[in-house]
């Protein structure tokens, strides 16, 4: 395993944050052939991960060296076998968790190394959909999306209210808005979530395995409730999922991570159909 001298040689061997107008040129001709996102000449990613590495206790390397951008708007589906990395990036993108070396930057903004009330703010733009919902059992379905409005964003409480209808009611939900989490199966728990997310207007969304807790039943309309969103929401998302065909039809990009790296990106139908490291071929072809 990496020991403690590994972890300290890979905080001192990552180069500083490229500059950003630098950055963003030698991103958008990456990036270019690889998704479907309407590129602008001159436009800057709105996410930018550079030589990313996380290590737990010291010892377990997670993130190895991983380097994405992400565009306004874009669409990210992220897939890879378990323990690959792919929540642990996530988490690393709010700082959940603290990344071991590299860089993390929101519009060119870096946030890694930021105190504690720093990345209180910086969470302001960052909404994220965790597989196990994490409501408020006491509070109901339009209390949980008032919350965080009133207290982070110092809304009205009727201004809060407002959006809490209005966004339980784009998730179909605007007949349960008085229920609370044990009133709700799994799947309206989780679109209670997303509603909560999407209300705080966040610059991008992050979702961790959103169907994963779910009975598989209940899977449908929680990809139907992000589809829309993906397509009609304006709104830029990270999703990290297993789910092949939300990622094939909706994705404007698919990454494929294994070891803590990204193995492969690019537009869906070539990944699913075309897929060139035999990494990748071997991890979609035990799937289907």
């Amino acid at each position: 395993m990496f020991g403690k001298k590994h972890d300290h040689m890979a905080k001192t061997n990552v180069p500083p944050a490229m500059e950003a107008n630098e950055a963003a040129r030698i991103a958008f001709e990456h990036d270019l052939p690889l998704s479907k996102h309407h590129f602008v000449e001159g436009e800057h990613p709105v996410v930018r991960i550079e030589h990313l590495m996380k290590t737990f206790d010291g010892e377990t390397q997670v993130l190895r060296d991983v380097n994405l951008n992400v565009w306004n708007g874009e669409i990210v589906v992220v897939l890879g076998p378990s323990g690959s990395g792919k929540s642990t990036m996530l988490r690393c993108i709010n700082l959940l968790e603290t990344p071991t070396a590299g860089h993390i930057l929101i519009d060119d903004e870096e946030i890694t190394g930021k105190s504690a009330k720093e990345v209180g703010i910086i969470r302001r733009d960052l909404g994220m959909v965790f597989q196990q919902f994490n409501l408020f059992p006491h509070l109901t379905a339009k209390e949980n999306v008032m919350i965080g409005q009133t207290k982070v964003l110092k809304k009205s409480k009727e201004e809060a209210e407002a959006e809490a209808i209005k966004q339980l009611e784009a998730v179909g939900l605007g007949d349960r808005v008085d229920y609370k989490p044990p009133q709700l199966s799994g799947g309206q728990q989780q679109r209670v979530a997303i509603a909560r997310a999407v209300a705080m207007h966040p610059k991008v969304l992050l979702f961790d395995e959103p169907t994963s807790a779910l009975d598989p039943e209940l899977v449908r309309d929680v990809l139907g409730v992000m589809r829309e969103l993906a397509l009609h929401g304006d709104m830029t998302m990270i999703v990290v999922t297993h789910e092949m065909g939300f990622a094939r039809d909706v994705g404007d990009r698919v990454v494929f991570m294994e070891g803590g790296v990204v193995v492969e990106q690019g537009l869906p139908e070539e990944v699913f159909d075309n897929p060139q490291h035999e990494r990748t071929k071997q991890f979609l072809g035990s799937i289907k």
